[in-house]
């Protein structure tokens, strides 16, 4: 079990010690969590425009229920 477990906990610990780490060190203003929240914050926009313009449109051809 130690060949299955052991290079599973090599890797792990390799991405802690060389990603994450790294990214929680970065200054607030790139932070992935803020970059992350505004990527989100565009998709809803774009998504809500979207939805308002099938709106409009199946508004005017009668098949809005």
């Amino acid at each position: 079990m130690q060949y299955i477990t052991g290079p599973i906990a090599f890797i792990i610990k390799w991405t802690f010690d060389h990603i994450l780490i790294p990214i929680g060190e970065l200054p607030t203003i790139i932070n992935p969590n803020y970059i992350f929240l505004f990527i989100g914050f565009i998709g809803l926009f774009f998504w809500l425009n979207l939805q308002h313009k099938y709106n409009k449109k199946a508004d005017r051809e009668g098949t809005l229920q």
